[in-house]
């Protein structure tokens, strides 16, 4: 029966089985708090053995469980998404691959095999990312591989400076090797990693360009894979980023990260692009608990930022296949009357963002709220948490103010629909856990409740905060911006918010624009220039010039046979002579 399933189906039920056993092992190891370290050695030559060594723990094999959970229902959302496309089975091998690669990331103490499945998620998501084949999709793919590969040579360093320890497992040195200078060294190498793979400030822009790529692709990129890698390594090494100043500066990075995207999301009209940001700003949460010492919390809202945010592209997804491809949210509008399902779990996953009480996001990001607020850090740290989460509130609200209510704003002749059940199946799973997966992760995490007193004022802060931004999304979407051009009054501060502060310029433009112009410099005055002139076309200039005049002589001409020979016989005289 097995051999009938088509592709998708098999990979789908591969990775559930998978999904299912890890997750139940994981919360099995958290009950009876065991750790499990597999050693297997491949190959022993003179005394020197090389040992592949995995990590088993609640935290790995959890994290294993939720990657593969949403990776088979993207796969079985991609049967029907990816319909009709003729390599379809190229494509999810592609992203078994992807998964396969974050597998190795995550069960690996040791540097080496974790720079295994790094670089194997830079390769596999250029793949992915050019999966497409135009120009916008090739300019993406290699932004995003090449803002990879700096992250990918910062741990290629940090694996030379293990080389002081004997061994490249790192877990067995962070406790008592935390203060030393060559882990100090390792650490920043390990912070810049992350940074290049979680897309922080000043590697951010490769983040939305990736959205080139197939949407259950992005889904699976920016819920689970490809920039949780960052944030997940940081968690395994959050125990030296002991140094004061590498933990602040990574706050502070991670906080304008946050803010740069919300305001960036705020501008914007591609409906990829705003979830993509969103992703951003998440991510940039992520990271500043982490540098606030809270590795748990962050692992907390990974896992439940996962759920929500693939159940987005998902419904990104369904709504651009039935609007014709087209991605501009301006084209949108009363999708909740024509695809009712579809704007269901779009909405239930926008408020979960949003950390709407008792959805997934609010058990995380409530939680990491009131941490901060009971933490001592200074009043900027504590305005860009805040104004952030206003932002989120603020870009969600517009969001659904433009694609969901009002007037259709589009051509009549496509009527949209929610015909796609195999879609849909996928995305009611995961809006079941956008629902409960908090609550119960909570549990399952925390099981003695925190109890964080707070005053009033504080303690209701997020929420205030989230009002005035979601009433702020809502008059800033009613603007008439386009009949009186009012963003024109304010062009250089639009276009300066709303390209992410001039960061694709500054990483694609401003990296390629001098190279680039040298090059032509040197193929005009080199190549095309006096070494042209002076090399290989005067060479043919003049042999052109000397075989005109030798075919002259061998035109048969009988005075010229006769004058040679003449020439020929004296110069033999002479010379016998």
């Amino acid at each position: 029966m097995l051999w009938m399933l088509s592709i998708c189906m098999l990979s789908f039920l591969f990775l559930f089985i998978m999904a299912v056993f890890c997750i139940t092992t994981g919360f099995y190891f958290i009950m009876h708090d065991l750790t499990v370290f597999v050693e297997w050695e491949i190959f022993n030559l003179n005394g020197c053995s090389v040992v592949m060594t995995l990590l088993f723990d609640w935290m790995s094999l959890l994290f294993m469980g939720f990657v593969l959970l949403i990776s088979c229902l993207v796969i079985f959302y991609s049967e029907e998404y990816m319909h009709g496309d003729l390599t379809i089975n190229r494509f999810i091998i592609l992203v078994l691959l992807f998964v396969l690669s974050m597998m190795f990331l995550i069960i690996s103490p040791n540097l080496i095999s974790i720079l295994l499945g790094w670089d194997g998620l830079g390769l596999v998501s250029y793949c992915l990312v050019i999966y497409y084949q135009n120009v916008k999709s090739y300019n993406a793919g290699m932004l995003t591989a090449l803002s990879n590969r700096i992250g990918d040579v910062a741990l290629l360093m940090s694996i030379a400076w293990m080389m002081n320890y004997g061994s490249w497992n790192y877990i067995y040195y962070l406790e008592f090797n935390k203060n030393t200078l060559p882990m100090f060294y390792i650490s920043m190498m390990v912070v810049l990693a992350a940074m290049t793979k979680s897309a922080q400030i000043p590697f951010s822009s490769w983040l939305p360009a990736a959205m080139a790529a197939p949407t259950p692709v992005s889904a699976l990129v920016h819920s689970s894979t490809l920039v949780t890698a960052g944030v997940y390594l940081l968690i395994r090494f959050n125990q030296v980023i002991t140094e004061v100043w590498l933990a602040k500066g990574l706050l502070l990075i991670a906080g304008l990260t946050m803010f740069m995207a919300g305001l960036g999301a705020n501008f914007e009209f591609d409906l990829k692009k705003i979830i993509a940001l969103s992703t951003l700003s998440q991510l940039g949460l992520m990271m500043s608990i982490l540098a606030m010492g809270f590795p748990k919390l962050a692992f907390f809202h990974l896992l439940t930022h996962a759920l929500f945010k693939a159940l987005l592209f998902m419904c990104a997804g369904a709504l651009i296949h039935n609007m014709k491809d087209s991605q501009d949210i301006r084209f949108m509008g009363n999708i909740c009357s024509q695809m009712p399902l579809t704007a269901a779990c779009f909405n239930i996953s926008n408020l979960a963002l949003c950390g709407m009480p008792f959805l997934a996001g609010f058990y995380s990001k409530d939680l990491i709220l009131e941490i901060v607020e009971l933490s001592y850090i200074n009043m900027f740290s504590f305005f860009l948490y805040f104004f952030s989460t206003g932002l989120t509130v603020c870009y969600s609200l517009r969001l659904v103010y433009y694609s969901m209510t009002g007037e259709f704003n589009s051509t009549s002749f496509h009527p949209l629909n929610d015909e796609g059940w195999t879609m849909l199946k996928g995305m009611l799973v995961l809006t079941i856990m956008a629902i409960m997966g908090g609550c119960v992760l909570s549990w399952v995490l925390f099981p003695s409740p925190s109890m964080i007193c707070l005053p009033s004022a504080l303690k209701l802060l997020a929420l205030i905060v989230s009002l005035i931004g979601g009433w702020l999304g809502y008059e800033v979407s009613k603007l008439p911006l386009s009949y009186n051009l009012m963003s024109l009054k304010t062009y250089m501060l639009s276009n300066f918010l709303g390209s992410m502060w001039f960061m694709p310029f500054i990483s694609t433009y401003g990296v390629s624009f001098v190279p680039l112009f040298l090059g032509k410099q040197i193929y005009k005055t080199l190549d095309q220039g006096w070494s042209e002139d002076w090399g290989g076309q005067m060479i043919y200039k003049q042999s052109v010039q000397y075989s005109q005049v030798i075919q002259g002589w061998q035109n048969n001409s009988i005075k010229i046979y006769l004058v040679g020979f003449v020439l020929w016989m004296i110069m033999l005289t002479l010379l016998v002579l």
